[in-house]
């Protein structure tokens, strides 16, 4: 009886707290990997990606879903880890479901879409005919650049904004540094860094966090509006949006190695680490209802408390993508910082790595719809998305295990 009660708690303990390797850990979430793709690949229709699963039902996108190359991408990764040639078939088959892309009606998300799935195949089997897809796809991301506000754009005009810019979009400069970085078209890289500095000017507040949106007017870049729209409040800390934040301006250094890139990803980390619960894992925003640092309902832009279903004593949701994202990018940054701050880096992202791969986030083998990670949030505010697994989430964690690997080695 003793033995098995002592077997079911270090069950439960995360698998790369102080003490386990990282490699247990990665052996653990890629050979769990293997087994959850092998079964969504062969649950998707030729015209379709993975989304999310929810109440015993897949969600399945079109293939112009903002998330469509995230599970080419993720195949990709386990590729690089475990060399299965099963995988690989698998990932080149589900990277040329993708080959019409370019064409399909698409957003400032073609970064995301493009470089997740061919970017990674490029990388790892240098098909020439991947790195055209990632200079169309770069080439189609910098139509949507305006000189007048230094941004592409997000979404397109509407009722509520004419020039909206989201921080997600730091994201998708990747694609455009990396293609003028295998070709060496330089205004691809004067786009990003326009981007990126005009974004570092006016989306953050002075403590290191975000505005989710900040909208410009067109015709002279004067910013008109700033706001959170997936986040609690206007004022508050969307996580995920911080999370691209962070990751967006470590990926800027790396690929420019402009030190005042550098210093923005300290200043969000700085703002954010605190911010974390012990576990690592963040609230779906750091001000909702509950947390420690929480705003009441009558904060500018809090959601409709009838459409609002979080109630006081409710449990805080988690959300495991902005997690793996934080993982992913504090892994990267402790490689570009020392001494005691690149270990704190290293330490948070072992953290919420080790906790998203205990039980209680990683799925068990043939459930949660062929998901890695269970529990996250898309958007609370308007009570969409809300405890499921997310195949963003999945590209993210598998990532941050894999440069805590390149960081003991």
């Amino acid at each position: 009886m003793k033995s098995l009660l002592i077997t079911a708690l270090l069950f439960l303990i995360p698998a790369c707290a102080p003490g386990n390797s990282i490699k247990k850990t990665a052996d653990l979430v890629f050979e769990r990997a293997v087994v959850q793709f092998t079964g969504l690949d062969a649950r998707l229709s030729p015209e379709q990606m993975p989304i999310t699963f929810k109440d015993g039902k897949a969600k399945d996108g079109k293939l112009n879903e903002w998330t469509s190359g995230f599970f080419p991408g993720s195949l990709w990764l386990v590729y690089e880890y475990t060399g299965k040639p099963e995988i690989l078939e698998m990932a080149k088959r589900q990277t040329a479901k993708l080959d019409g892309i370019i064409g399909m009606h698409t957003h400032h998300d073609i970064g995301f879409q493009v470089n997740s799935s061919f970017g990674n195949g490029y990388r790892l089997i240098g098909d020439p005919a991947y790195l055209e897809m990632m200079k169309a796809g770069a080439e189609k991301l910098s139509t949507r650049f305006s000189p007048v506000v230094g941004c592409t754009r997000s979404w397109n005009p509407g009722k509520r904004w004419n020039f909206p810019v989201i921080i997600d979009n730091m994201m998708n400069l990747e694609i455009l540094c990396e293609v003028y970085r295998l070709t060496g078209e330089e205004k691809y890289l004067d786009i990003a860094r326009s981007h990126a500095n005009t974004t570092l000017k006016n989306h953050f507040r002075p403590d290191g966090s975000t505005w989710h949106v900040v909208a410009y007017d067109e015709e002279t870049g004067a910013v008109e509006k700033k706001q959170t729209s997936q986040g609690f409040s206007d004022e508050s800390t969307w996580s995920r949006g911080e999370s691209w934040a962070l990751y967006g301006f470590t990926m800027m250094y790396r690929e420019t190695k402009d030190p005042a890139y550098l210093e923005q990803a300290r200043k969000v980390a700085a703002f954010l680490i605190p911010m974390l619960p012990k576990d690592g894992v963040p609230e779906w925003d750091f001000n909702a209802p509950g947390t420690k640092h929480a705003f009441g309902m009558d904060a500018v832009g809090a959601p409709d408390p009838s459409v609002y279903k979080w109630r006081p004593g409710d449990p805080v949701l988690r959300d495991s993508s902005a997690g793996a994202i934080i993982a992913s990018a504090l892994a990267e940054l402790a490689s570009y910082t020392s001494g005691k701050e690149s270990k704190r880096y290293r330490k948070t992202a072992l953290k919420i790595v080790g906790t998203l791969a205990s039980p209680e986030y990683l799925a068990a083998p043939g459930e949660n719809g062929g998901f890695l990670l269970k529990h996250g949030v898309t958007n609370l505010h308007k009570w969409s998305g809300v405890d499921i697994p997310l195949t963003y989430a999945d590209y993210y964690f598998l990532e941050a295990i894999q440069k805590l690997m390149k960081l003991e080695n």
